[in-house]
Formats: structure tokens, sequence, C-alpha cells
């Protein structure tokens, strides 16, 4: 009983040893999620300046708001933003195109207005658009084609998130 025990533990141990050197010897892909890549992250979207005085490239020049929010046209925009910027946009979360509350913090309204409403040509000349494309992947804004009626009621929605 002595040897048939003896024999188990001495098998038990050369067992548990060879499962480290197959661990030592295993390679390929591993995945190491620590704040070091958060901190990537962060600083990554360092690269996009907060430029208040762009206004983008497109025909809107020298849009402002005025104080009060457009209700009616608020929802409106609600509406749009929700058939047609939600496959890209959240709205507190990055998502394929940055997150959209507090746009009008980093961005003036006619810079948003143009992005919204021509894309193509704001990616291709815009300094702050060229740095959101590199930040995203490279993940181009598609346009919507939007009326000017449109456009306007998604950045006065913007302006309630």
């Amino acid at each position: 009983m002595k040897k048939l025990l003896s024999v188990l533990a001495l098998g038990a141990l050369l067992a548990s040893c060879g499962e480290e050197k197959k661990e030592e010897k295993k390679g390929g892909f591993e995945m190491n999620r620590t704040k070091t890549e958060t901190k990537a992250v962060e600083a990554k979207s360092e690269g996009v300046p907060v430029d208040m005085d762009n206004q983008g490239v497109g025909k809107y020049k020298d849009i402002s708001f005025d104080a009060d929010i457009n209700a009616e046209m608020a929802a409106a925009g609600e509406a749009k933003f929700k058939a047609v910027c939600t496959a890209c946009h959240m709205v507190d979360k990055r998502l394929i195109g940055p997150a959209l509350k507090g746009v009008y913090e980093r961005r003036n309204p006619t810079w948003v207005m143009n992005m919204i409403a021509n894309p193509d040509k704001m990616l291709q000349e815009d300094p702050i658009a060229k740095a959101l494309l590199k930040e995203y992947n490279n993940a181009i804004m598609l346009n919507q084609n939007l009326s000017d009626e449109d456009t306007r009621a998604v950045a006065e929605y913007l302006r309630t998130l």
C-alpha cells in the first residue's frame, strides 16, 4: 500500500512539473488588459484639439444659436438623429464615431453644421475633421444628404444633450 501511494505521489509530482514546462513552451497570442491600454486610448483622444474658432469648410458661416432651445426643432432633430446617426454615434459613449454629448464645448456651431451637412469636404480639407478621422481608425462619416432644415434640426437636438 505504501508503494502504491509513493508511486501515485511521485506521478502527481511529475505531472505537475510537466504542466509548468508545457506552460513555458506555450506561445502565440496573449491578451493583456491593463491600465496602460486605457492610458493609450486617453492619450489618443487628447490628439484632437478643442478649437472653438474653427468654422470648418462648407456653406455654413457664422452660425449662432438663440439662447433658448427650440423644442419643436430639437424634437425633429432627435427623430432625424435616431434615423441616420445612431448607427455610428451614441450620446455619451464612443462608438464608430465620437460621443456627441457636449459637442458644443469642443466645436463651434458652424463647424458642427458643416460636418453634418458635408462630411466629405470636411474630411478632405478641415484639420480637426482629419484628426478625428485618424483617431477613429479612418472610419469615414457618410454624407447623409440632409436638407438645410434637417441639418439645423439635428444641430438643435445636439444642444439638448
